[in-house]
């Protein structure tokens, strides 16, 4: 059997992305720093392989947001795409809303949600974390 092929891209379509496989978690992310890139409340992630995936149409631009973390940007018209953590250099995460196809994977937990906004309501039938999922226990 082949593996499924994800496309997406920012909204002008200067940048277009792959990703070979199907996605290693599915995360809300309720943090600071996704919060102000993104300009949003929170941020929706798919967390692929590393290996599967390739930028196959222009070339984003890399903001260094905090130590050890990057993402990337449409520098036309802003679209958040990508985080990479150094800790894990095998794994990439994508935007959600950034897919093609974004309602093909709905969350399946909140992360961070220690800086989640109080007039942020979240889907309380999935797990949720204080932190990151991989340093913290569920709550």
């Amino acid at each position: 059997m082949e593996d499924a092929v994800h496309e997406g891209g920012c909204f002008c379509g200067g940048v277009r992305y792959r990703t070979v496989g199907e996605p290693l978690s599915s995360d809300v992310c309720h943090c600071v720093s996704c919060r102000r890139a993104s300009g949003a409340q929170s941020v929706a992630w798919l967390t692929f392989t590393l290996e599967g995936f390739s930028f196959v149409t222009g070339d984003p631009t890399p903001l260094r947001s905090s130590p050890g973390v990057t993402r990337t940007f449409c520098g036309t018209c802003g679209t958040s795409l990508t985080y990479q953590n150094d800790g894990d250099p095998d794994s990439i995460d994508v935007t959600t809303a950034s897919l093609d196809r974004p309602e093909t994977f709905p969350p399946t937990r909140h992360i961070w949600t220690e800086d989640r906004l109080a007039w942020v309501g979240v889907d309380e039938g999935l797990p949720q974390f204080h932190g990151s999922s991989s340093e913290d226990q569920e709550i």
